[in-house]
């Protein structure tokens, strides 16, 4: 990775071109082109399938309806219910925390039933968006996976940069010593790996995860710049993860520095 910061005319460059997810949402509901649509409506099934299960399954306690709900909020991001959505509203993840909701409250309703004993009332109650520590965690832990997923896809792609393994490791042996490390590394690799190269490499690893989780935050906003991101990061509690890489002049260049 090349540490030269970038030229005035790369400002932004790379969060301006970040597909976000509203831009996703309009196009997963552009009249006349099915195919087009279909495709964008995959990708935020992809997305967020597992975090919406996750935290409907957190709020019903049920796993019968949890999956049967779940079920239904992925029908209905497949059917384009979400055609209205409007950036102006608010964010993305605070639009599809209220959709699943009020879509648990609808079943309760139409049920004609109470909510169950050990059901977490508090997770569905009142119409705030923010200070719902179920959702925020569970969304943070989407992030974090699709994050962790771009890091190994890169490795992948370039097999010669293991930063997905080596920040693995340090994951897993996090009082490991640099030497310590190495060695872990070089078993992997099959290759004698230096203390002092591993120390260089986990920093590069560390900062591509960084870029992966700013760019994952940069697609969930309508706008995405070096200001919100951080904003969202630090609402997610991610902003620690990115720190040590944001330079002096993070909110005009919006590029991360090693």
């Amino acid at each position: 990775m090349d540490p030269t910061p970038p030229h005035e005319s790369q400002l932004h460059s790379r969060l301006d071109a970040i597909a976000t997810r509203w831009s996703l949402i309009r196009e997963a509901h552009i009249a006349g082109t099915p195919q087009s649509a279909t495709v964008a409506r995959q990708a935020l099934v992809l997305r967020y399938a597992k975090s919406v299960r996750r935290y409907i399954g957190g709020i019903v306690r049920n796993t019968e309806d949890a999956d049967e709900l779940a079920q239904d909020a992925i029908v209905r991001l497949m059917k384009g219910d979400f055609a209205g959505a409007d950036p102006g509203r608010g964010r993305f993840r605070d639009l599809l925390k209220t959709a699943v909701r009020n879509m648990v409250h609808s079943h309760w309703a139409k049920a004609n039933r109470r909510p169950p004993g050990d059901a977490d009332l508090d997770a569905v109650a009142g119409a705030d968006n923010r200070g719902d520590p179920l959702w925020d965690a569970e969304f943070q832990r989407g992030v974090l996976d699709h994050a962790w997923a771009a890091l190994r896809e890169f490795e992948r792609k370039t097999p010669t940069n293991p930063a997905y393994t080596l920040l693995k490791l340090r994951t897993e042996f996090p009082e490991a010593s640099g030497n310590e490390l190495a060695a872990k590394l070089g078993a992997k690799l099959g290759r004698v790996v230096r203390a002092d190269s591993g120390r260089q490499m986990l920093r590069r690893a560390r900062l591509r995860f960084a870029e992966a989780l700013v760019d994952e935050i940069a697609c969930g906003l309508a706008d995405p710049s070096p200001a919100r991101v951080a904003e969202e990061l630090a609402d997610l509690g991610l902003l620690d993860l990115v720190r040590d890489f944001l330079p002096a002049d993070w909110a005009q260049s919006g590029a991360l520095a090693e």
